[in-house]
């Protein structure tokens, strides 16, 4: 059985967590028979997987398509639904669209930035919520590490706990220093999930397409175990050169 959102939580110091995006029901189901803990069907599907530019443009039907291919392939797996962009604006439009994610399959849903009374009353109608710090891609006008100045490592770490505070069981920090991650791993008594930030987080995330060297643009804090890529394009190649001999099938 997949674990709930209090289970993860009590993770907090006593074991790491790790987590995957996935976006398709054959991935999910690699990932789930590898014993990842947790999916995140991230917005970044817009990106990785659909050819956007970013990730603002993903609407919530997607989202919930996505949510269910993953759902199919890892049953026993907790699911993460991404919140798109402007799907969380305010209380009542986030709790009919996390409403959405839950009926596509989705055991709980995450949402960037310091959303307090939307973390608030989603948590109040029993939807778990994932809290997102640090770069937000959603609002953020680059993809440059962010925290590093006092002042903005000060925004940050008051994010992360008024997230905490609003209900939120887990919270992703994305892209920051981590000296700054670890600040506040400490301050919080709900599992961080880093990203680019360090390896002092409860957990690591990361974008499947990324790891697996799908694509041709990586961020740089992207470790990569493969660069399937490259063997696409040769079995295509491989494949093209027999049908043009006749030697296929």
């Amino acid at each position: 059985m997949a674990y709930n959102a209090d289970e993860l939580r009590l993770m907090k110091g006593r074991t790491l967590i790790p987590m995957l995006t996935a976006y398709t029901s054959p991935v999910a189901r690699c990932l789930e028979r590898a014993g990842i803990p947790v999916l995140l069907v991230g917005d970044s599907v817009g990106m990785v997987e659909m050819g956007m530019t970013t990730t603002r443009d993903v609407t919530i039907e997607q989202m919930c398509y996505h949510v269910a291919a993953v759902r199919r392939g890892a049953p026993q797996t907790h699911v993460i639904g991404d919140m798109p962009y402007h799907a969380d604006v305010d209380p009542d439009t986030a709790l009919r669209n996390a409403r959405l994610l839950l009926a596509a399959g989705a055991d709980s849903v995450k949402l960037e930035g310091p959303k307090y009374d939307v973390i608030a009353h989603l948590v109040a109608q029993d939807i778990a919520v994932i809290g997102h710090t640090g770069l937000t891609p959603q609002t953020a006008t680059s993809f440059k590490q962010v925290g590093r100045d006092r002042r903005d490592a000060d925004r940050i770490i008051e994010e992360a706990i008024g997230i905490a505070r609003a209900g939120a069981f887990m919270l992703v920090i994305e892209h920051t220093p981590a000296e700054l991650a670890q600040v506040i791993t400490q301050a919080i008594d709900i599992p961080t999930i880093g990203i680019g930030a360090g390896t002092t987080c409860d957990g690591q995330v990361m974008v499947i397409n990324d790891i697996i060297g799908l694509g041709e643009y990586w961020p740089p804090f992207s470790k990569q175990y493969a660069y399937l890529g490259a063997t696409i394009r040769d079995i295509a190649s491989r494949f093209a050169d027999d049908v043009r001999q006749r030697s296929f099938p």
